[in-house]
C-alpha cells in the first residue's frame, strides 16, 4: 500500500526529470575538471545521449538505477514499488529496450558508447578514470 496520496505521488513523480540530475552534474563536474569539453544532450543522435564527445566519437549515457533496472546493491536499483506493479516492471523493461536499441544505433553510426550508473558516481574514483576510456583509441585516432 502507498503511504501518499494518489494526488501526492503523482506531484511527486511529475518532478523527476531527466536532465541535469545529481549523478549527470557530478560526471559533468568531475569530466570538465580534468580537461573533457563536452556537448550535452544532442537531440540529433539517438537516445539523446546525456553527454557527447565529438572529438573522441564518444557518447556516454548516465542512468538512474531505478529508471533503467539496474541490479545493484542500492534500494532503488531492487525494489520495485509494489503499488501499479505491472506499470513499473513494464516501464523500465520499456526503457531498458530503448537504450539498447539507441546503443545500437549510435554503434553503427561509429560512436564509442558508454554507460555511467547512478550508483558508480556515489564514489569519485572511477568517474576519474573514465577520461582515460574515452580519450584512449578514439576513433578519429585510426588512419
Amino acid at each position: 500500500m502507498d503511504t501518499l496520496s494518489k494526488e501526492k505521488r503523482s506531484l511527486l513523480m511529475g518532478r523527476i526529470r531527466s536532465k541535469d540530475t545529481t549523478p549527470e552534474l557530478a560526471v559533468r563536474r568531475v569530466l570538465f575538471r580534468q580537461g573533457l569539453r563536452y556537448r550535452l544532450h544532442v537531440r540529433k543522435l539517438p537516445g539523446c545521449p546525456d553527454m557527447v564527445f565529438p572529438k573522441y566519437s564518444t557518447v556516454l549515457f548516465i542512468n538512474g538505477c531505478f529508471w533503467h533496472g539496474h541490479p545493484c546493491r542500492s534500494a532503488m536499483g531492487k525494489k520495485m514499488p509494489q503499488t501499479n506493479a505491472n506499470f513499473w516492471c513494464l516501464k523500465v523493461q520499456r526503457n531498458i529496450e530503448r537504450q539498447n536499441v539507441a546503443t545500437l544505433a549510435l554503434r553503427e553510426l561509429g560512436w564509442r558508447v558508454f554507460c555511467i550508473w547512478e550508483c558508480e558516481t556515489k564514489d569519485i574514483k572511477p568517474i576519474s578514470e573514465l577520461k582515460l576510456l574515452i580519450t584512449e583509441n578514439s576513433v578519429n585516432d585510426v588512419p
